[in-house]
């Protein structure tokens, strides 16, 4: 039977990109392809519980009418086999659904991009993730999913470099989306200071108009 592994289903505020402050019902996915650096997300699935398609839209929808889902996790489209089977229900009930995923399977996206209507991707940097993760696989996802509103997350640190600058900035472009900027945090603290974020902010829009930078609200706010 075709289920997947969900670690928390909970409703909350938005804490990052342009739909900041907006409430949405986040549905947690365990399992993700990454391992990067500065990941504080508990997506253990030792601790999750099982749903099968009809499970997790009935819990869902007990939530009220008319949501938007933010698929998260972990990475969602690990899960793109149980996803075929519930984006259509949560669909049919009225839903939106807010992709969350780190821009790393663009054939995954394929199979469940029709039924998204916002994909928050993320453009995973080598310097702030720890890993080589390929610029190129990034920028044929942001072609697949330019077809829905879509921005870029980029998660940065004092790490950053100009040729991963160079690269989002293609890639974005490419796509016609924003670039949202994140410095990269440990609990509440900023990893780098004002001026470096300023410096970073200038930097990106010398080379591309749509730029915001966007710290992760939520934990200043202290809530999921």
């Amino acid at each position: 039977m075709n289920k997947a592994h969900i670690r928390e289903i909970f409703l909350s505020i938005q804490g990052e990109g342009p739909h900041v402050g907006e409430e949405q019902l986040f549905v947690r996915f365990c399992g993700c392809n990454l391992k990067c650096a500065y990941c504080d997300t508990d997506f253990e699935r030792s601790k999750a519980k099982e749903y099968t398609p009809d499970q997790l839209i009935k819990e869902v929808n007990s939530f009220g009418e008319n949501l938007v889902i933010s698929l998260t996790g972990g990475e969602p489209l690990v899960s793109v086999d149980f996803l075929k089977n519930f984006l259509p229900l949560a669909k049919q009930n009225g839903h939106t659904i807010y992709l969350e995923t780190n821009a790393t399977l663009p054939e995954y996206l394929k199979e469940i991009i029709n039924y998204t209507d916002i994909i928050s991707a993320d453009i995973k940097l080598p310097s702030a993730t720890g890993q080589e993760i390929s610029f190129e696989t990034a920028a044929h996802f942001f072609d697949i999913a330019k077809s829905k509103e879509l921005f870029a997350k980029i998660v940065f640190n004092k790490k950053l470099t100009q040729e991963e600058i160079n690269h989002s900035v293609t890639i974005a472009k490419n796509s016609n989306c924003e670039i949202i900027l994140q410095p990269e945090m440990s609990g509440d603290k900023f990893s780098v200071n004002t001026e470096f974020c300023e410096h970073v902010f200038k930097t990106f829009k010398k080379g591309y108009r749509r730029v915001r930078l966007i710290p992760q609200v939520h934990k200043f706010l202290d809530i999921r």
